[in-house]
């Protein structure tokens, strides 16, 4: 039985079907939503997004940019505190307070606050130095050169990106290090250029056009390859499903479209069918998966969960920002794998290796979701090897995938509140 509504606090038990059978109408991508709705509201004239993404994380965003009060709280929202820290630093005579979740005072905001000020933002902390709640008072920005560590969240480069139009006299943006998360700053410079301002990256510098200057235009948003990830996942566990995702673009901006290549190792094959994307499975020789996820950390939950269940040892790195997340995802996967009996090591890097050592998993899991959304629909699959497995915290999928759980359901889930 599938129970609606979800309360807040509702924790499942889930039980999987012997095979999923499912077609699949995917939410809307939630990074290139609130990309468009920042982009957009940088126009001079507005012009119609749609499309946008029915989740907590792009509902705060729109209710910021449309908000007139003083005091902003986006909640749980990483990605519109770090948008709308840079979009209210060019918003000349507004002051704000910019604030989110007890989670959201925890993580760390100062490398972006610290390039932003280095623009002649006035910005102040109102707590803790280095983390939110942020009082923005917009004023005009000027700079020849902008320069931030490549190697922190990709984030805090797409909000100055999208902001540097606004900019004086800004010609370059310069990324120490090695930049992470590459996809997530091409998918912000492919919707730049769609808006009319074209930027472009060489090695570790970005070239930022004189004088630019947004042309609103309507704007369909795709469908989420990051959600689709669990599909793959479920089609890896059950190898006799017959999962269909509609709203995948081939040419998606997303750089989780990866996650194709990323379950080939798995047995997954994804053929495209008009509007679907239909996944099946191949066998495959049960390889060690040593796999790099420096530009796709978003899929890290969901590839090592699977590789546990298949019993497939790894060395899983680039997973640096995961500490920064909704929770410490790498520590939150240890401990919530090791209920399961899997015995995974941290490394000094934060790359994460299972050599196929178990324990004796607990007789009925429950897993902690920390009030993250991803940790939810990662584990939820595991079902398929322990029956009634319970998810805490279920209603945490809102963040990105609302429907998540009413999907399950229709693809032969049992879903009971536990």
């Amino acid at each position: 039985m599938f129970l609606l509504p979800l309360p807040l606090t509702m924790n499942y038990k889930i039980t999987a079907p012997a095979r999923a059978i499912a077609e699949v109408a995917l939410p809307a991508s939630k990074s290139i939503s609130n990309r468009a709705l920042i982009l957009n509201a940088l126009c001079a004239q507005k012009a119609q997004i749609s499309n946008i993404a029915k989740c907590d994380d792009t509902d705060a965003m729109v209710a910021a940019l449309q908000s007139a009060d003083d005091t902003i709280n986006i909640g749980a929202a990483g990605t519109a505190m770090r948008f709308l820290t840079a979009y209210f630093a060019t918003r000349q005579g507004r002051t704000i307070t910019l604030d989110g979740s007890e989670r959201m005072r925890q993580r760390p905001i100062g490398v972006l606050v610290d390039a932003l000020r280095s623009c002649g933002a006035i910005i102040e902390y109102a707590g803790n130095e280095g983390f939110p709640p942020l009082r923005i008072t917009g004023t005009r920005l000027s700079a020849q050169v902008i320069e931030i560590p490549g190697n922190v969240s990709s984030q805090y480069i797409s909000a100055l990106l999208m902001i540097s139009p606004l900019i004086e006299g800004c010609t370059t943006m310069r990324l120490s290090g090695n930049i992470i998360s590459r996809p997530y700053i091409d998918m912000t410079l492919a919707l730049m250029e769609q808006f009319g301002v074209k930027a472009t990256l060489n090695g570790n510098e970005i070239s930022l056009p004189q004088n630019a200057a947004y042309t609103a235009r309507n704007f369909v948003v795709e469908n989420d390859w990051s959600a689709a990830s669990y599909w793959f996942q479920m089609q890896a566990l059950m190898p006799q499903s017959r999962i269909s995702l509609k709203g995948l673009f081939a040419d998606s901006l997303q750089g989780d479209s990866a996650v194709e290549r990323l379950f080939a190792p798995f047995g997954v094959v994804a053929n495209r069918c008009g509007a679907y994307l239909d996944l099946r499975t191949m066998p495959v020789a049960p390889d060690f998966i040593e796999m790099n996820l420096l530009g796709n950390p978003d899929l890290a939950q969901t590839i090592v969960v699977t590789a546990c269940l298949l019993n497939r040892p790894f060395h899983i790195t680039g997973l640096q920002t995961l500490k920064i997340k909704e929770t410490d995802r790498i520590e939150a996967l240890r401990t919530q794998l090791l209920k399961l009996g899997y015995v995974i090591d941290v490394e000094p890097d934060y790359s994460l290796r299972w050599d196929g050592t178990t324990q004796t998993p607990q007789p009925c899991p429950s897993i902690a979701t920390f009030k993250d959304h991803r940790m939810a629909m990662a584990f939820a699959p595991a079902a398929v090897r322990y029956p009634g497995i319970v998810i805490e915290d279920a209603a945490v999928v809102s963040k990105s995938y609302p429907e998540y759980w009413q999907h399950l359901a229709q693809a032969g889930f049992i879903i009971e509140e536990a």
